[in-house]
């Protein structure tokens, strides 16, 4: 039995180009979706979008063609768009959703496709779960066309452009005036991907100086990926300091991820800017609401909670969760430690142009850098909140053997007492001092994810270790091919 290709994880379905993600391929999901929207509207449009990828035109107008084949109205963005700004011109255009063609913050090899709803979120599972039900009824039925590059001009379906309407929208949201006071000097990495021609422009004009790096389009992404990590945010570093800038911005390949570098250059983590900015909104615009966090991100933001007299949703990971609090207005902040972020009245989505914009806007405000800030949050809590992410390329067999080890009941765990585990993704071990550790397989890359936290960045990093030991069964082994995305200062 053949297993399909198609499988949506935690952030749609991604796959390697030419291997998995073809246009065959994505003829099929796309079939399966519009099948989908006319279950529930007879008449539906959907908006289609792409990012700066290899092919993604081509894959974008190929997913129109089959939309239209299948009664489906399709609206083409005239151009690489960010996520967060389609899921917002799904709202305001009141569509039935939206296919985007792109892969986020995946090595350049990948492809991906995310579907949204008509609420602008991510597809929740019960409608990835029909889609995919679709594709494996579709794939049992003779081919009906080549599968090769689209027929059809870009030009024969309506354009759209999401971007006026979008940066309108983040007009209403931040508090440019006190950013452009501050006369801060503002450094963009747009890894050369979407968030080009949006976070650049909105500063420019607003009248902010800005400086913007890697705003072209390059399908290998310098050969790193469009991801914010500390390592492919060097080039930002030193633009930073050539400018003498007072903060360093970057948005992911899709511009829903956020990458921030302070004054000094050091990265910092998403973990602690969730946190400084829940504290921030809570105090600025009144909103004494809950935030909601993945199981897999900071106890600071509970902290900060508790601080101010208000609790915590916890999620599954995957910002489709957290979508769903913020479209039913239960918190004023929801985010994820992989650099996702909303807030209250904005899209249920990852915007990673929010994000930064908001970061300026509280360094604007607090006059103060953001490791100073963060020092002044720990001293308010009455603690530190050092968070740590290990991925690990685990052999098969270490894999499935450590898949059944996570099944069992743990009263102790690497000479800890555990004081509760949670279960809601993977398998999290809460102990006595505030620490923990999650291990999780991830939803969008062949990894396992090992997650941790403590007082001090030594103490996360020790129990990373242990934990990696633990699943090797042995001492540190060369063959993990583990890469550490560090939590540090």
């Amino acid at each position: 039995m053949t297993v399909s290709p198609i499988h949506f994880g935690t952030s749609g379905w991604r796959a390697v180009i030419a291997d998995e993600f073809t246009f065959g391929n994505v003829r099929l999901a796309v079939a399966a979706i519009a099948e989908h929207v006319r279950s529930q509207n007879s008449s539906p449009t959907l908006i289609v979008g792409y990012d700066r990828r290899f092919f993604s035109e081509e894959f974008a107008r190929t997913a129109a063609e089959v939309l239209r084949s299948h009664g489906v109205g399709v609206l083409l963005c005239d151009g690489a768009a960010p996520t967060p700004a389609i899921a917002h011109e799904i709202l305001r255009r009141k569509c039935d959703g939206a296919i985007n063609l792109t892969a986020s913050h995946n090595p350049a090899q990948y492809h991906g496709l995310k579907f949204s709803g008509p609420d602008g979120g991510p597809a929740l599972p019960e409608v990835t779960h029909d889609i995919e039900a679709r594709v494996a009824r579709l794939e049992k039925k003779p081919a009906t066309g080549p599968g090769l590059l689209p027929d059809t001009p870009a030009s024969a379906f309506p354009r759209i452009s999401p971007r006026e309407a979008y940066l309108a929208r983040l007009g209403e949201l931040v508090n440019f005036a006190v950013i452009r006071e501050a006369n801060l000097q503002i450094v963009f990495d747009a890894l050369h991907g979407c968030g080009a021609g949006y976070l650049d422009r909105v500063l420019e004009g607003q009248g902010i100086r800005a400086a913007a790096i890697r705003t072209g389009r390059d399908v290998l992404f310098d050969g790193t990926g469009p991801d914010v990590s500390e390592p492919n945010l060097v080039p930002l570093r030193q633009a930073l300091r050539e400018r003498k800038g007072q903060v360093g911005l970057a948005t992911d390949g899709d511009a829903d991820r956020f990458g921030v570098l302070d004054a000094d250059g050091a990265w910092f983590s998403p973990n602690h800017i969730l946190a400084l900015l829940y504290n921030y909104l809570v105090e600025t615009r009144g909103w004494h609401m809950p935030a909601a966090r993945s199981v897999a991100t900071t106890h600071l933001l509970d902290a900060v909670a508790r601080r101010h007299g208000t609790t915590i949703y916890e999620t599954p990971v995957g910002f489709k969760y957290v979508g769903e609090l913020i479209k039913q207005d239960k918190i004023a902040l929801g985010g994820e430690e992989s650099a996702g972020l909303s807030i209250r009245g904005h899209v249920p989505e990852k915007d990673g142009i929010l994000a930064g914009l908001l970061v300026a806007e509280m360094i604007a405000v607090q006059r103060a850098s953001l490791g100073e800030q963060l020092r002044a949050l720990f001293a308010r809590v009455g603690g530190e909140y050092w968070p740590l992410r290990t991925n690990l390329h685990l052999p098969e067999e270490v894999q499935a053997r450590t898949v059944e080890r996570l099944k069992e009941d743990f009263t102790t765990f690497l000479g800890r007492r555990v004081k509760y585990a949670d279960r809601t993704d993977g398998l999290q071990l809460n102990f006595d001092d505030g620490s923990w550790i999650l291990m999780r397989l991830s939803g969008t890359e062949p990894l396992m994810r090992v997650y941790t936290e403590a007082a001090t960045p030594a103490a996360a990093a020790q129990l990373a270790e242990q934990a990696q030991a633990w699943i090797f069964g042995t001492s540190m082994s060369a063959q993990t091919n583990a890469s550490v995305a560090g939590m540090k200062r």
